[in-house]
């Protein structure tokens, strides 16, 4: 089902299928660009490839990661969105088991096709089997996993520093330190030599520095996958300098034809994504919002 408004116009609205008293209607794009790639998604829904970023995006943003769950309202938006479009995928830097326990993403009726795309593409697990896929690991993560603990140690990291064990990666969270961008700043250029030392790549993120391979990132993962389905149209979603990436893989793809849309959970520590987006809503519950407000556009009327 297309626009009934003329998607030029700022001022339009997009049609909602709920009754009264339901959420708003879906918000309109601040970009030419993002209103083409909604009015795509609308108009074509069974090409349209729905892709999310997992923590800040799905999940509110916590001290204690392993203590992230998806918003409650996450899976209920993704289960009655998925059957309406070609597909929907979670890009994530985590490991994809512990997004898809997390999320709450298994054996949900509506999601059997969802597909977790974890540490940025290198992980795939699909719904429709319950199965993990992945590469043989980097041997340079062992390295920096060994020698981490002595370099924090030397370096005087400060207290609330810590890492996170993430399987292909392993990540460094200042959250919790006094001040949190003072410890992100003097840790970058160690973390950064370190990585490079053993062939990785630091992405920076969150007050969090994670070293992990190269060659993979969430624009070349989300790419892969759209050309992999034969996405006609792509919405994605994302909060963190870990999703600039996908935003530019989403540009690529509208210059080579492929409409799209972007969309920004806003946050007051990163405003990069914001500036670019199409669409920016207030975080997680935002997100599940937007999703909602899809999923009832697409919903067949019964009027």
């Amino acid at each position: 089902m297309g626009s009934s408004t003329d998607s030029t116009d700022p001022n339009a609205t997009y049609p909602d299928a709920g009754t009264a008293g339901a959420p708003a209607p879906l918000p309109v794009p601040a970009t030419r660009a993002g209103r083409d790639g909604l009015d795509a998604l609308l108009a074509r829904p069974g090409k349209a490839l729905i892709a999310l970023d997992f923590d800040g995006t799905l999940s509110p943003i916590v001290p204690d990661p392993e203590q992230a769950r998806a918003h409650p309202g996450a899976v209920r938006a993704l289960a009655a969105l998925a059957p309406r479009v070609a597909s929907v995928a979670v890009v994530t830097g985590r490991p994809p088991a512990v997004a898809v326990r997390h999320g709450g993403f298994a054996d949900v009726p509506g999601l059997e096709h969802l597909v977790v795309l974890g540490h940025y593409g290198t992980e795939r697990w699909d719904a429709a089997t319950g199965e993990i896929t992945a590469p043989a690991p980097h041997p340079g993560v062992d390295a920096v996993r060994a020698e981490l603990p002595g370099l924090l140690d030397r370096l005087g990291a400060p207290e609330g520093t810590w890492t996170e064990e993430k399987g292909r990666a392993v990540a460094v969270h200042t959250r919790r330190a006094a001040d949190p961008q003072a410890a992100l700043e003097a840790l970058r250029e160690p973390l950064t030599a370190l990585a490079h030392r053993h062939g990785l790549v630091v992405e920076p993120g969150r007050m969090v520095l994670e070293l992990r391979p190269p060659g993979m990132d969430k624009g070349v993962a989300l790419a892969e996958y759209a050309r992999e389905i034969g996405a006609g149209s792509v919405l994605y979603a994302g909060d963190d300098l870990g999703d600039l990436p996908a935003y530019a893989a989403v540009d690529a793809l509208r210059s080579d034809g492929v409409p799209g849309v972007l969309v920004c959970s806003g946050s007051d520590e990163v405003t990069e994504l914001r500036e670019r987006a199409d669409v920016v809503v207030d975080g997680p519950e935002g997100v599940v919002h937007l999703l909602g407000a899809l999923a009832r556009a697409l919903a067949p009327r019964t009027d």
